[in-house]
Order: structure tokens, then C-alpha cells, then sequence
């Protein structure tokens, strides 16, 4: 029995995820902020899939030294389930925590807090996983349409998430351009290994992430929320990519209700691409000896 890791799987898609991958039978680390939260949403996934094989540990992907010691206890866990004859290895990634924040928070590490838990946290976690993974393992990362908007300025993403005032909008579009632009740049380099990773865009999905903390908060729940997706429905092109056979080998694409999106050769040529990379790379170097 092989491993797979969802993170932010106590939310709404992520517990679609989770369920989704439980019934297919691996064995899943549900990688989450609050286990006290996630532990009741933990037993009640084993009750409704029969599989047993589903745990909590917690990670803070706004602290890169927990996330340094939850890729550690991982390690420990697949080496443990190890047996004459087997040898389970991490499968399945599925990079689905988010935030939008309301407003600047500094981490530990003296990074934005958006940036850290929706791109920096992502980075260094999938980095210390890798050594966990074979051939055909499969990456995917939750993205948005929204990159499309974003704009990459250093050092000011990492510290502030964008140039000038803190506006949320603009920082999470930020975050979501650095996400594609890095599932991009790891689908190259882990090419010859037959790891595969993607960027999946759920569309406008009714969770909490989309509240603004706003006065019109109310009249968006009464009039939008019903037209949107359902967390299902939006966790639904990621869970088609982890299981699916037919998405085997297929990596560096931009995935939409179930289709590839050509999203066009400025962003597989980005400029900022390598800088992103190394940039990042300083940032996470320590956790990664």
C-alpha cells in the first residue's frame, strides 16, 4: 500500500480529496494547521470509506521548520510500513492548503503569510518529499485563474507579497503565479525521473477562503455562493489527475474541469521563472540539510 499526502485536507476539498484517494485505497496523511479540528474529520472519512489507513499529522506551512519535521515523521512512517518484499514510497501529492489573509502577517521566517503558506511552504515541503517518490509518483498543486494577474517583484514577494500597500487580491494572485510557474519549472526537472506535477485551477468553489471579512459578506452568501461550486465539484480535475489512468505521464500542464489549459509560452518562458527558483532556493536552503 502506497502514500499519499493532501494538505489542508480537513477543508472542503481537501476532504473530497481525502475521501476520494482513501477509496481508491492508499494510505493517507492528511497534512493539517488544527489536528484537533481535523482528527473528527479524520474518523469520519475511515467510517465512510472502510479504510483504516488515514492519519492526521500536523504541519504549519507558515513555519518552515514544521514543515521541515512533518516531512521528517513522513519519512519515518513509509520507512516503518516497509516489509520483506515491499516497499511502499509516497505516490500521490496533492498540494491543496490556501489562504487569502486580511490582512499583512510577518511568519517566523520573515515571510508574507500568504506567500509562505500558499507557495513558500508548498516549495519546501514537495523539496524534502521528493527523496520519498518513484517513478510515477504524481505532484499536483492547487492553483488559480487568477495567476494571471499576478506580478512578481523581489525581494518585495516574499517579504511583503507584493510592492506597496497590502491589498489581499493582488497577493494571492501573486502566490498563485509563483505556484504555476513552479509546477512548470519541477515538471522539467523531474521529467526523467517519471514524476509527473500539475497545476489545477478549481474555479470559484464555496469555501471559507473566499469570504472577504467584509461588511457585504451576507449579501454574497445570499446571492453568489449559490452559483457557485461545490467543494466536490471544484476538488474534482485534482482528484481526476491523482487517480485517473489515463492522466498517467502527463505533467507541466494548467488543468481546468478537466481539461489541459494552454495558457500560453509567456508563462512556460517566464522571465522570473529561474530567479523565482533561486530565490526560493536561498530561502529553504537550511531546512533542506
Amino acid at each position: 500500500m502506497n502514500f499519499a499526502i493532501i494538505t489542508g485536507a480537513d477543508g472542503g476539498m481537501g476532504t473530497e480529496e481525502t475521501r476520494a484517494v482513501a477509496e481508491a485505497g492508499y494510505h493517507v496523511i492528511m497534512a493539517c494547521f488544527c489536528t484537533k479540528k481535523a482528527q473528527p474529520v479524520c474518523d469520519k472519512l475511515r467510517a465512510e470509506t472502510g479504510n483504516q489507513n488515514i492519519e492526521v499529522i500536523g504541519i504549519d506551512l507558515a513555519n518552515l521548520a514544521s514543515v521541515r519535521a512533518f516531512a521528517d515523521e513522513v519519512s519515518l512512517r513509509i520507512s516503518a510500513a516497509a516489509t520483506p518484499g515491499s516497499n511502499p514510497y509516497l505516490e500521490l501529492l496533492m498540494n491543496n492548503a490556501g489562504t487569502m489573509e486580511t490582512g499583512r502577517h510577518c511568519t517566523v521566517d520573515g515571510l508574507e503569510r500568504t506567500v509562505s503558506v500558499n507557495y513558500v511552504g508548498p516549495y519546501l515541503l514537495t523539496r524534502l518529499l521528493l527523496p520519498l517518490m518513484a517513478k510515477g509518483s504524481r505532484i499536483v498543486n492547487m492553483a488559480s485563474c487568477v495567476y494571471a494577474i499576478g506580478h512578481l517583484d523581489f525581494p518585495d514577494f516574499f517579504e511583503r507579497g507584493r510592492k506597496g500597500s497590502f491589498w489581499r487580491i493582488p497577493i494571492y494572485s501573486n502566490t498563485k503565479l509563483a505556484i504555476t510557474l513552479f509546477t512548470i519549472d519541477l515538471a522539467e526537472r523531474l521529467r526523467d525521473r517519471g514524476i509527473t506535477v500539475n497545476a489545477v485551477d478549481p474555479g470559484v468553489v464555496s469555501t471559507e477562503i473566499i469570504r472577504m471579512q467584509m461588511f457585504f459578506d451576507p449579501l454574497t452568501d445570499l446571492v453568489f455562493r449559490p452559483c457557485i461550486r461545490t467543494p466536490r465539484q471544484g476538488a474534482e480535475t485534482a482528484i481526476r489527475l491523482l487517480l485517473d489512468d489515463d492522466k498517467a505521464g502527463l505533467t507541466a500542464h494548467f488543468w481546468r474541469t478537466n481539461r489541459i489549459i494552454d495558457i500560453g509560452d509567456k508563462y512556460y518562458h517566464h522571465p522570473k521563472m529561474q530567479q523565482l527558483w533561486t530565490d526560493t532556493e536561498r530561502i529553504v536552503m537550511p531546512f533542506l540539510k
